[in-house]
Formats: structure tokens, sequence, C-alpha cells
């Protein structure tokens, strides 16, 4: 019998070349049905608090959750972190772009955003060894949620597409400035947020499986 197909790796190895303002890949069909439908479904409880939330993600902690071990008892959360820690998806994401994923952890952040969310112009460099952004809202408006692209100085050049189940993937450095420019969200931007970190990493129980030296 043939092995499954894994998604995120066949996703990534379609992936369209993007140099400008920064070299990224967009990607279409990240995730299967089934760990679309989970993350989808997936409420976690938090109150959604409105309002300006200064520029940072970490001022709605209510409102992000990962995908830990203890997460990973429904079945279709293990499958999907399961998934991108496979070998098949470390190697296409690494030939892909370029990104060093040896001795890294899977790092899966499901996000729920509201209005008057935004995000400032900000690089992902340190410990993250590669970023992925993968849109899971529907209905209107939520084609415009993607994440703005920018120069260094902040300025907005280009848009990710926010439609569902699309993707944005970078290598965090010096020169991948993005960000969210504030903008009118009617109802949820869910999105997931996929990393590979490094062990400089020190927020161990966001990762979706225990630290070890080499992560595949």
């Amino acid at each position: 019998m043939p092995a499954p197909c894994n998604a995120a790796a066949a996703s990534v190895r379609g992936a369209r070349a993007r140099r400008w303002p920064f070299a990224h890949w967009l990607l279409d069909d990240v995730l299967p049905p089934a760990a679309c439908a989970a993350l989808v479904g997936w409420d976690p409880g938090a109150a959604s608090h409105g309002g300006d939330t200064g520029g940072r993600r970490d001022a709605r902690n209510g409102r992000r959750v990962f995908v830990t071990p203890r997460a990973r008892r429904d079945p279709a959360l293990d499958l999907l972190a399961r998934m991108f820690d496979a070998a098949e998806a470390r190697d296409a994401i690494a030939a892909r772009c370029g990104a060093r994923l040896a001795g890294t952890a899977l790092r899966l952040e499901l996000c729920l955003d509201t209005d008057g969310f935004w995000l400032e112009p900000h690089t992902d460099i340190g410990a993250k060894a590669l970023t992925l952004l993968v849109a899971l809202s529907s209905g209107p408006g939520a084609a415009d949620w993607g994440t703005d692209l920018m120069t260094a100085d902040g300025m907005p050049v280009a848009r990710a597409s926010g439609a569902f189940n699309s993707g944005l993937m970078f290598v965090p450095g010096a020169a991948s400035w993005h960000g969210f420019v504030r903008r009118p969200i009617r109802g949820v931007r869910r999105s997931l947020i996929v990393n590979f970190v490094s062990a400089e990493w020190r927020a161990t129980g966001e990762l979706a499986f225990a630290p070890r030296g080499d992560a595949r």
C-alpha cells in the first residue's frame, strides 16, 4: 500500500517564489481537509476582546493556543503535527527555500484575531528557522486578511492572500519585515502559524513535541 500523501510537503513543492520585498513563497492547499476542519472547529474557550492591540500579538494571549502534546489527543491535530514534523515535509521545505531545520522543534500556533488587531512591522529573526502562515478564515472580507509584506522602513508594499488554506512561507532574516496593517475584521481572523524553532526557544510548553536534539 502506498504511503499517504503529505499535503504540506506537496504544497511546499508547488509553492510560487517571490523576491520582493524579501524572498517568500506562496502556497495553496497547505493542510488536508481533516486538519482544516479541526482548526476551524477548535474553540479554545477564550473570550473575544476587541480594541487596539498596540501592534503586538501577545496583547491578546487569550486568543492564542498551541498544538501541544495535550491538544494532539485530537487525532486530526496529531496528524497535523506529525505531517509537518515528518522528514518528507522538512526536506521539502529545506529544498524549496533553503531553511536549515536540523535540530529544530515544531511550533504550531492557532491565532484568533478580532477587530482592532494589527501587528507592527517585525522580522521574526532569532530562534525561528522558518515561518509559515496559513489562512483559515472564510466569509466577507477574509481574502483581504493576509499578512502585509514590508520594506525595512515599515512601508507595506505587498499583501499575501487571505484565501482559505493558502500560505505564506519565508526564512526569517534581517529583511523579512512583515506585519498586519489595521483594517476591519468582521468576525474572527483565524490562522495557523507554523514555526520551526532552534534550541534557543525557551517557551517549550508551546511545542508540538517534547524538545529533542534532532527534531527529525
